[in-house]
């Protein structure tokens, strides 16, 4: 018969055996999906740490994506630049030698000019994506809705309009008529979406978020200038607009004007006005820089924060994946070994009724 004291021992072995079977199955689902428990409740103590960590993780990631997105348009914003600077330099070194040409180079000169507002309008209207780099907050519609035909659009007409009246208007009447032009918002004469004409305080670049409460603008406006202040006495106040307005009035110039005595007074202004649009261009293509700089060191501020916070959950979701492995071997053994001192106990108190025993 089995003793009191058997049937206690007994007992003993099974409740480490049922505890030994339940921390194998535990060890052995840890061991297949790398994580403490499948609920938070499983956590324990790392239950907290994961359920505050994980929105600020998803906010970490959503912030680097977007700069990451605002970043790849910087780099379009800055190869745009990096050409209408091109153009504007181009042109203002050709405006030197342009009152000793003839007649044909007058030609070719406007010719040039021409085609290159052409190209400034379809600068403006880069896109990285669906977004267009130069449109400010209204990303979604070109900056120059008809920069194709550019140079039948009101604003190019009205400047050919006003240098046709040269001989007549004198170059100081001439010019001013050409800045009323390039800086008006009038529907008809500006070449930009109807966002962009407006007055300068009234646009925005897009701003990116790079931590709670905290946005930086990104990017360049087609029509106002961001940082930069233009210079001189013949600006629209924007840079474009004053690039535009000189190869508007190149591009209108006539070789029958070469030798009229307001045609150098005229180019002086042309001059001038490209001088202070260069200027400023590299003002704010420097500031456009720092912003990709001071962008750049976000985002890795950011990822450092995001690699910290998912070490810390880590610890509180996943298991050591080697010390797993080993104590379940470890778990085994010990469930085989409560197997064999149960079969052991239980055939020393058979045998007890067995013959001979």
């Amino acid at each position: 018969m089995i003793t009191p004291t058997e049937y206690g021992l007994l007992g003993t072995l099974l409740a480490h055996s049922a505890a030994a079977r339940s921390n194998l199955s535990t060890l052995t689902q840890q061991a297949s999906s790398g994580l403490i428990a499948d609920t938070y409740a499983g956590l324990g103590g790392g239950a907290s740490a994961s359920l505050d960590l994980r929105p600020q993780i998803a906010g970490l990631q959503t912030r680097q994506a977007n700069i990451d997105a605002a970043t790849t348009r910087l780099n379009v914003t800055q190869t745009a630049m990096t050409q209408a600077q091109g153009i504007a330099s181009s042109f203002l070194a050709s405006l030197n030698n342009l009152n000793g040409l003839n007649a044909s180079e007058v030609d070719s000169v406007a010719a040039n000019a021409r085609a290159a507002l052409g190209e400034v309008a379809d600068l403006l209207n880069s896109k990285d994506g669906n977004v267009y780099v130069f449109a400010g907050q209204d990303t979604q519609n070109p900056p120059v809705p008809a920069a194709g035909s550019i140079l039948s659009s009101g604003f190019y007409t009205q400047i050919a309009a006003s240098v046709a009246g040269l001989a007549t208007n004198g170059a100081a009447a001439t010019a001013a008529a050409t800045l009323a032009t390039a800086g008006s918002n009038a529907p008809g004469t500006s070449p930009f979406s109807a966002w962009l004409s407006q007055p300068a305080g009234a646009l925005q670049t897009p701003l990116v978020e790079t931590g709670a409460g905290r946005t930086q603008a990104a990017g360049l406006l087609a029509s106002a200038n961001t940082a930069a202040v233009s210079q001189g006495g013949s600006t629209t106040g924007s840079y474009m607009r004053d690039l535009m307005r000189a190869l508007a009035t190149l591009g209108s110039l006539d070789p029958s004007q070469l030798t009229d005595p307001n045609f150098a007074p005229l180019i002086q202004d042309t001059r001038d006005s490209l001088t202070g649009a260069v200027s400023a261009m590299a003002t704010d293509v420097g500031v456009l820089g720092d912003a990709q700089s001071a962008l750049t060191r976000t985002q890795t501020q950011l990822a450092n924060t995001q690699i910290a916070l998912t070490t810390q959950v880590d610890h509180a979701e996943n298991v050591d994946m080697a010390a797993t492995l080993s104590n379940l071997t470890m778990a085994q053994t010990q469930l085989q070994a409560s197997y064999q001192l149960i079969a052991s106990l239980s055939g020393l108190s058979l045998q007890k009724y067995l013959p001979g025993g």
